[in-house]
């Protein structure tokens, strides 16, 4: 089973990308878990589209296809989804059939404020949603105070690394049902 993951932040000390390493030496037996970087996915603009699609969007598009599910790192800026992840999901919303319509997908998120990311991720829920992307089950981890529980780039907080745990266990569990 190949599950995508993409952090919603480009920052190289990216709270959200920590998340995604510890998820990758987290996932279930027989998972393999891809980090797909999003710093080269130019802004959407459909005249671009319309002179076909630029190397770093293919590439984006066809990952997404590619993936049986799709893990979710979404940061919260300003109390919403970040540009990033919004543009990604824009391009991936596109085509016939577009990468995203019929994938499912979780999500998760580390801020430094106390409620983590619960803003950002109903902005996600709506937005894939609204691509025609279905959410698991379980489909949100909250991890609040992100600065006390990721070290130099590492999330070593033992509780939030076993939530993660359980949490790509029941993601896969809703994949295989949907197979």
């Amino acid at each position: 089973m190949k599950i995508l993951a993409i952090s919603g932040s480009l920052r190289a000390a990216s709270y959200n990308t920590a998340l995604l390493r510890a998820a990758t030496e987290l996932a279930p037996e027989g998972v393999t878990l891809r980090v797909h970087p999003l710093n080269d996915l130019p802004f959407f603009n459909q005249d671009v589209e319309d002179l076909g699609d630029p190397e770093a969007v293919s590439s984006w598009k066809a990952a997404v296809r590619d993936a049986d599910g799709l893990l979710m790192a979404c940061p919260e800026y300003n109390g919403g989804l970040t540009a990033v992840l919004k543009n990604a999901i824009d391009w991936a919303s596109r085509g016939n059939p577009a990468p995203l319509e019929g994938k499912i997908a979780c999500a998760m998120g580390a801020s430094p404020g106390i409620t983590g990311t619960v803003r950002a991720q109903d902005a996600l829920r709506l937005n894939l949603k609204r691509a025609g992307c279905d959410l698991a089950p379980l489909s949100d981890i909250l991890v609040g105070q992100a600065h006390t529980k990721i070290t130099d780039g590492v999330l070593v907080d033992e509780r939030t690394r076993q939530a993660i745990a359980r949490h790509l266990e029941s993601f896969v569990e809703a994949l295989r049902a949907r197979r």
